[in-house]
């Protein structure tokens, strides 16, 4: 059979592969639970589980653990209202007449003693200083009677007593701790022990900055340092005096005492 061309025909040329295209082949992606976020909460569901058989296993200690500090709170509180709140009015009841002796012990111009023994030991029915501390141990009022029966002491020439119930005293108010620090340091001048009574006489001084209490011990502490030959403290103590608390009853006087060792 003959073949022939058409005029103006082309026969189709064979179409070459592309070699420079790559065609890219779809990922298909893939997910194998363990992602971060899954295994963050795979871990706190398996830490809430292990804390709900800890507590299902502990649940008999756990609820007796409750059951005890409630009970400790409510004793708190019954102890409170029933045993030291009546126990702290009833001591600054018993008291009131021993610190009456007291005060007129301090105002009597004559047989002071006898009334600082009454305000130690009582009268008149009540408890004296020693029972209030004795009988109502813990108390406000035992810790006041502590410095009240250390000033007896120290006023009626017991010192060694003064010294033990002046430091079993203690408190937040600073003219008061001053006061109790200063005569402990009184207490031991009188013993002959004159470097003690300089220690309390300054850690007196420090306790406050009160214009009345602060340059009474500084004074006291500069005399005896003097007298134990420390004249550079004197003058120190002297010179803190005339800077601080001129206008003081100690700061009156204090520049004959400050012109004597300069």
């Amino acid at each position: 059979m003959a073949t022939y061309n058409k005029r103006g025909y082309k026969a189709p040329k064979p179409e070459k592969p592309e070699d420079d295209v790559v065609e890219a082949t779809p990922v298909e992606e893939t997910y194998d639970g363990n992602s971060t976020t899954a295994g963050v909460f795979n871990s706190l569901d398996e830490g809430a589980s292990k804390t709900e058989e800890w507590v299902a296993r502990n649940q008999k200690i756990i609820f007796i653990a409750v059951i005890a500090i409630a009970l400790a709170a409510i004793g708190y509180l019954l102890v409170d209202k029933y045993v030291l709140t009546p126990k702290e009015e009833d001591a600054a009841n018993e008291m009131f007449q021993a610190e009456q002796y007291f005060t007129q012990a301090v105002n009597a111009q004559k047989s002071q003693d006898s009334l600082y023994n009454l305000s130690l030991k009582g009268g008149e029915g009540k408890y004296g200083f020693l029972a209030i501390i004795d009988k109502y141990e813990g108390t406000d009022a035992a810790n006041l009677a502590h410095y009240f029966a250390g000033t007896a002491y120290l006023n009626t020439g017991k010192y060694k007593e003064a010294v033990q119930y002046l430091e079993d005293f203690s408190t937040k108010d600073e003219v008061l701790k001053a006061t109790a620090i200063g005569a402990t340091g009184d207490a031991f001048v009188q013993l002959g022990k004159l470097e003690d009574g300089l220690k309390y006489y300054v850690d007196a001084a420090k306790v406050s900055d009160n214009d009345a209490i602060t340059p009474r011990f500084l004074f006291k502490a500069g005399q005896l340092s003097l007298e134990l030959k420390k004249k550079e403290d004197a003058l120190k103590y002297f010179k803190e005096i005339k800077e601080k608390y001129s206008t003081s009853q100690e700061g009156n006087m204090i520049d004959a005492y400050i012109a004597e060792l300069e």
